[in-house]
């Protein structure tokens, strides 16, 4: 059976139109439709359970007055030439999180805030390595992501 009909049948009329029509292709398409339907059965996410779904509102709030605040501080390090005197650097934030939408999530939070960007996940510790621009101190950038998004995102995907 497959799993996404309307792209197996797509492929098929795109590798005839790309090849002419032989029974040849038509068979080949066929085998290459089936195989890549398949394939992209084989990445369909799990769906994400939601369990407090109500929280996202409080979450997006969050990101966004974060965005800002963040925008405005690299603003004015740039614009003030304080590029001299701040030091970025790696941190690394031990996590709870083990759902993949949740890190997912956590990922593009992370990385929508100017400022920081997420570099990797360590599966095995379950760590992240983040890149801070402006890094004063570790311990409370840390304190920020595990407290102010992690915390949230524990809840809202528990």
């Amino acid at each position: 059976m497959l799993p996404y009909p309307l792209l197996s049948a797509s492929l098929v009329v795109m590798w005839l139109a790309l090849n002419g029509f032989t029974l040849g292709h038509l068979i080949l398409g066929c085998i290459v439709a089936v195989f890549a339907s398949w394939g992209m059965a084989s990445l369909r996410p799990v769906k994400p359970r939601l369990s407090k779904w109500y929280l996202l509102p409080k979450l997006v709030g969050i990101v966004l007055y974060d965005i800002v605040r963040s925008n405005i501080a690299v603003a004015s390090i740039i614009l003030t030439g304080r590029m001299r005197n701040h030091k970025s650097g790696f941190i690394t934030v031990p996590l709870e999180l083990e759902s993949p939408m949740a890190l997912a999530v956590l990922a593009i939070v992370v990385t929508s805030t100017p400022g920081t960007a997420w570099l990797e996940y360590n599966s095995l510790n379950r760590t992240v390595l983040i890149h801070v621009l402006d890094l004063i101190d570790e311990a409370e950038w840390q304190a920020l992501i595990k407290g102010r998004y992690e915390a949230l995102l524990l809840e809202i995907f528990a």
